[in-house]
C-alpha cells in the first residue's frame, strides 16, 4: 500500500510530530511505502492564486476551478501543485496529521487541500462522493487538541467532534470520493504527563495496525439523488 502523510505542525518536537513519526514507523514495518509531505518544512505556499497557473484559460477573469482544469489538461499547473497531486494520486491511504486549530485544520493544510484537490482530476461536476476522482482511496485524520474528550462529545461544551470535522471529512475528503475512516484524536495533549502521552501513542499504534477493521464514516451516495442533486422520493 502507498501511504501519503500530509503533516502540518511547525514544531518537529511536538506530540503531533511524534504521532507522524510513529505512523511512518508502524506503516513501514508493515511493508507499506510511506511518503511524508511536511508542509512547514517544505515552506508550502497555502495561497491559491493566479500564480498557480502557467497559462490562462481566461485572461480577463479568473475562476480558480476552471483554471485548474485548463492547466491540468495542458500540463501547466505550478510545479509544487503537480508534485503533491502526483503523490496524492499514487496514494492508497492519505493521513492528514495536524493539531486542531479553531475547530479545523491549520491554514497551511487548508491551503494544501485548496491547491492540490484539483478540479478535473479530484472532483468536478457530478464527479463527487462515490463518483469522485479519489474513489478507492482511504483517508484518516490524525489530530491533537488541548480539550478533553468530554468537551468534544455529544452534549459537551463544543459539541461532537464528528460534526466539527465534517468540513474536512465530508466537505473535502468524502466529497472527492475517498473512504474516510474514523479519526484518531490525542486529547488534552499539552497538559499530559509523559506516561499519558506514551499511552496515546500506543493507542495510535493499535489504531494504525487495525485500520482494516474500522467502519468508514457514512457519505452521500449519488444514486439517491437526481440529476439536479435533489433527493429521490
Amino acid at each position: 500500500m502507498n501511504v501519503l502523510i500530509v503533516h502540518a505542525h511547525p514544531e518537529p518536537k511536538s506530540f503531533t510530530s511524534a504521532m507522524k513519526d510513529l505512523a511512518v514507523e508502524v506503516l513501514t514495518q508493515q511493508g507499506h511505502d510511506v511518503v511524508v509531505s511536511d508542509l512547514y518544512a517544505m515552506n508550502w505556499n497555502p495561497v491559491a492564486s493566479a500564480a498557480d497557473f502557467g497559462q490562462r484559460g481566461n485572461a480577463d477573469y479568473m475562476n480558480y476551478a476552471l483554471e485548474q482544469r485548463a492547466n491540468l489538461d495542458s500540463g501547466a499547473l505550478a510545479s509544487d501543485i503537480q508534485g503533491e497531486l502526483d503523490k496524492l494520486m499514487a496514494a492508497d491511504l492519505l493521513i492528514l496529521s495536524f493539531p486542531l486549530y479553531w475547530f479545523s485544520v491549520p491554514a497551511i493544510m487548508k491551503g494544501w487541500i485548496d491547491r492540490v484537490f484539483v478540479s478535473g482530476r479530484v472532483y468536478g461536476g457530478r464527479r463527487v462522493y462515490n463518483k469522485g476522482g479519489l474513489v478507492g482511496k482511504r483517508a484518516v485524520l490524525a489530530l491533537t487538541c488541548g480539550g478533553r474528550d468530554y468537551m468534544l462529545s455529544e452534549g459537551g461544551i463544543h459539541g461532537d467532534l464528528t460534526g466539527i470535522l465534517k468540513p474536512v471529512t465530508q466537505g473535502s475528503l468524502g466529497y472527492a470520493g475517498m473512504t474516510v475512516l474514523p479519526p484518531f484524536v490525542g486529547y488534552h495533549v499539552p497538559y499530559l504527563s509523559d506516561e499519558q502521552r506514551q499511552a496515546i501513542l500506543q493507542n495510535y499504534r493499535d489504531y494504525l495496525i487495525g485500520l482494516d477493521t474500522l467502519t468508514p464514516l457514512t457519505m452521500p451516495d449519488l444514486s439517491q439523488f437526481d440529476a439536479q442533486m435533489k433527493p429521490l422520493a
